[in-house]
């Protein structure tokens, strides 16, 4: 597996810290309000269980997204699945900028599943122990989220487990910045992620990244119609003789 996959998928949890605070910041400061009685290094304890349950259902989510899509590879010789990649990509940064919100759309086709997890991790609330908020983080990461799908089909490009999940894993990691500011209630944090000129940026950010990602596929498809020459091919050492 190429580095490149993660430490983008790493950047991509980094950029989305607007969007991260609007999703998890609220629970994240209920868990740290709900156990401030036992002072601030058992709340922290608590929130780092919640995000670790949280990173951990990414991972597996990413795993078997990546384990299904290579079922298929080879079906097509297009890559649908890093142009459906791009096209997401694309569609997040505009939704973080507040430019176009069609991935909010995506989110509501989410929240069937979210109907049956959310009743059991409501269940669990007020979290005051770590094996109970490892768990509601477990069930959190299924919360419906674009940024989340968007990261899950660049996992799936990848068509192994293990490097879907690592991928995914790098993104849940990207996101524990915005997520521990919600819990910690750090105002000055809060305040600057959420900032319109901060988003946008990221925004921007999303938008290149796509547009980066969708570049070979367009190429591809122009060869495949003609209308421009396939790149000459690197000689195979394995042929010269």
């Amino acid at each position: 597996m190429m580095i490149e996959p993660v430490i983008a998928a790493f950047t991509l949890g980094l950029m989305g810290a607007g969007h991260c605070l609007g999703m998890c910041g609220g629970v994240t400061a209920a868990l740290a309000f709900a156990n401030q009685a036992q002072g601030r290094v058992y709340s922290v304890v608590i929130l780092l269980a919640y995000n670790l349950g949280r990173i951990a259902s990414y991972a597996l989510i990413g795993g078997l997204a990546a384990l299904v899509a290579g079922m298929f590879e080879g079906l097509t010789p297009l890559p649908i699945l890093r142009a459906l990649s791009g096209v997401l990509l694309i569609g997040m940064g505009l939704y973080l900028a507040d430019w176009w919100r069609v991935l909010s759309r995506l989110e509501k086709a989410g929240g069937m599943l979210w109907r049956f997890v959310s009743p059991l991790a409501g269940k669990l609330m007020p979290v005051k122990t770590v094996p109970n908020a490892l768990l509601l983080g477990f069930l959190w990461g299924w919360l419906p989220c674009g940024l989340v799908y968007s990261a899950l089909v660049y996992a799936a490009v990848q068509a192994n487990f293990a490097s879907g999940g690592a991928v995914m894993l790098a993104f849940g990691v990207g996101t524990l910045p915005a997520v521990f500011a919600g819990g910690l209630a750090s105002g000055y944090i809060k305040k600057a992620i959420a900032h319109v000129w901060v988003r946008r940026i990221f925004g921007i950010g999303f938008i290149g990244y796509g547009v980066y990602t969708l570049i070979p596929v367009a190429k591809m498809l122009l060869v495949s119609w003609g209308l421009i020459d396939a790149p000459p091919m690197m000689m195979d050492p394995a042929h010269c003789h």
